[in-house]
């Protein structure tokens, strides 16, 4: 009798490897690797790639027809709206048809209200069919009446085998499957438990595959990790076509949905909800959400304009500078790169004359924004010199630039958008990088042009 092999792989990065180690050599990351059984292969079986093609019955789902690439139909792929605007925004337009989709995020973020919300919408002119792995059906009936959604034509199964969802998915024939959550699926042959990483990926691989064969829409919910990625491996990422990301704690009211990967569309685009009773309300102007300010401006706090997908945002960063106790002075940001904060205080120190080196230093973006541009940068630090010298700013000032090592203000994408956006929302100073200014500004806006940190300083 053969002796059944096994491999061990990384539940980090999905590395395998042949014997067990303490560190997996891919990610550097200790204790992470599980044993996986491999099933024994089967007579005429070319590879389990091709065992696992033929397992559902879809091994003619990828055309084997050779074609020149000039003859390729160029015509756009019809989007199915999956009712919220803000989530169209992120997938790129909506759902396409024969797509896979995985939507991520820390337990109480909101996931499965979305999809739910989503599914109960579009099942009044659509075939859906929503799979649950984690809840019953009653408890899903009851999130359902709770949130006042319409229940009538939505299909639900309560599974975590993947042959019988895909046996069940043959038979209905849905334009949108829904698989809650990916963890909990597991195929008969893989004799790990599910959420393992061979379980995740010959899951994911098996309802991938029927989505392309079908042209069935497949909307997958994932768990993160403690870092906040998605988990899983690596490979579960490389064959979906669109991978979200839901952001926002369980104490906080707004949700943050931020595209990580997408075949379709942008990776930038940014949609924002807010988390009431009735479930996930999108927030068609986000920028009002994220400036709602004292109304005695104090140090430190400052608005600056940043550019996510296709639309500037408003957004209010605070600085907090204190005198340290400590030897190492610390840098703390969130919502910022805390390593973009410590080469911007150099740049501070060198090209502007303040010293900051003895300061602890906080930075906090509201709302639960994630800054990844760097436009952010001259914002960043007149907030810090506000909070340095204890003044406060004119509350109708917004800013925005990138600073550079030896000193310079560097422009940005969208200039003329991000000054238009911050004169709608009443603000009647701009201090901007001079190639971004406008040869005429708004009316009632004056515009300051800066080459260089020392002028923003004189500016204020």
């Amino acid at each position: 009798m053969a002796k059944a092999k096994s491999a061990f792989v990384c539940t980090e990065c999905g590395a395998e490897y042949r014997k067990w180690q303490g560190q997996c050599s891919s990610c550097q990351e200790w204790n992470t690797l599980s044993e996986v059984r491999l099933a024994p292969a089967r007579p005429g079986a070319a590879s389990p790639s091709a065992s696992s093609a033929g397992r559902g019955g879809y091994a003619g789902a990828l055309s084997r027809d050779v074609v020149d690439l000039g003859s390729v139909d160029l015509s756009e792929v019809p989007r199915l709206s999956s009712t919220f605007s803000e989530f169209d925004r992120v997938l790129g337009g909506g759902l396409v048809p024969g797509s896979a989709v995985l939507l991520g995020g820390h337990p109480g973020a909101g996931k499965s209200t979305l999809l739910l919300q989503t599914a109960c919408k579009l099942a009044q002119q659509r075939r859906v069919l929503y799979v649950t792995g984690e809840e019953s059906l009653s408890q899903v009936a009851m999130r359902a009446h709770r949130l006042q959604l319409p229940t009538q034509g939505l299909k639900m199964l309560a599974e975590t085998s993947i042959e019988t969802i895909l046996a069940v998915a043959e038979r209905e024939m849905p334009e949108i499957l829904i698989i809650d959550s990916i963890q909990t699926m597991h195929l008969e042959d893989i004799s790990s438990a599910p959420g393992g990483v061979a379980q995740v990926r010959e899951s994911a691989a098996a309802l991938t595959r029927f989505a392309k064969h079908s042209n069935t829409v497949l909307l997958l919910v994932g768990h993160v990790t403690k870092d906040g990625s998605l988990a899983g491996p690596k490979v579960l990422e490389h064959m979906i076509d669109a991978s979200l990301l839901l952001e926002g704690g369980a104490d906080s009211r707004f949700r943050t949905l931020r595209g990580q990967k997408n075949r379709f569309g942008a990776v930038n685009e940014l949609g924002v909800f807010a988390m009431l009773e009735q479930g996930l309300k999108e927030v068609k102007n986000p920028s009002a959400i994220f400036l709602s300010r004292q109304q005695e401006q104090a140090p430190g706090s400052l608005v600056m304009v940043v550019w996510e997908g296709t639309r500037p945002i408003l957004v209010e960063v605070q600085a907090l500078v204190d005198e340290s106790a400590l030897g190492n002075p610390r840098r703390v940001a969130v919502g910022l790169d805390p390593n973009r904060l410590a080469m911007l205080l150099a740049v501070l120190n060198r090209h502007g004359g303040l010293f900051t080196g003895d300061q602890d230093v906080f930075l906090n973006v509201v709302g639960g924004v994630k800054v990844l541009e760097t436009s952010a940068d001259l914002a960043v630090l007149l907030a810090v010199v506000s909070s340095l010298q204890n003044r406060a700013l004119p509350k109708e000032l917004v800013v925005f630039g990138e600073v550079g090592l030896s000193g310079e203000i560097r422009p940005v994408p969208s200039g003329q958008e991000r000054i238009s956006e911050a004169a709608k929302h009443g603000f009647t100073r701009a201090i901007v990088p001079r190639s971004n200014a406008p040869k005429k500004a708004p009316q009632g806006m004056e515009v300051i042009a800066v080459d260089k940190l020392s002028d923003a300083l004189e500016a204020l």
